[in-house]
């Protein structure tokens, strides 16, 4: 069984909302990290690959229908390299933690998962109230600092203070987060 989960978290994104401009820039930044860390994790016996995406309020979307709206939005470039492989979990979510309503909690306990790489969109945001729910349920918990987008830059700057201080996350890299 893995010990440890990489957490894909909202990657797959229209990005047709507001203060979508500073997040593609962020994301620009991080997708190509990110693909690599998806592709080295997926290769990997020890190392479980989860996708949690936003179903942006459609209740009725499947796995493949989030992916088609994300790649036909305005960003089909930070959206390809990281579509999730067939084989990998797939959990829709409808808040800000990866855990709120979805089966991920029930999933990393059936892997025997005690370590959560977090990585995705929104640093300040969803990333951060994952971190939070992961360090409550007693998950250790990496984020590789370029892994995660961030719509505020001194917002996120915050957030992985507080994930690190507060939740004792490992504040790591997309090459070394693998390796802890």
């Amino acid at each position: 069984m893995a010990a440890t989960a990489v957490i894909v978290i909202d990657m797959l994104s229209p990005y047709d909302h507001e203060d979508v401009e500073p997040l593609e820039r962020s994301a620009e930044q991080v997708v190509p990290r990110l693909s690599e860390l998806v592709r080295r994790a997926h290769r990997r016996d020890d190392v479980e690959l989860i996708y949690v995406n936003d179903n942006h309020g459609d209740f009725t979307a499947s796995r493949e229908e989030i992916e088609d709206r994300a790649r036909k939005g305005r960003r089909p470039d930070l959206v390809e390299p990281l579509l999730p492989p067939h084989d990998c979990a797939f959990l829709s979510k409808v808040r800000h933690s990866a855990f709120f309503g979805t089966s991920l909690e029930y999933l990393l306990n059936h892997r025997e998962i005690d370590t959560v790489v977090l990585t995705g969109q929104v640093t300040e945001q969803c990333i951060l109230y994952t971190a939070l729910d992961a360090y409550v349920r007693h998950y250790d918990i990496r984020v590789p600092e370029d892994c995660v987008a961030h719509i505020h830059a001194d917002l996120a700057d915050a957030a992985v203070r507080m994930m690190e201080r507060n939740m004792r996350a490992g504040i790591t890299t997309a090459a070394e987060c693998l390796d802890m």
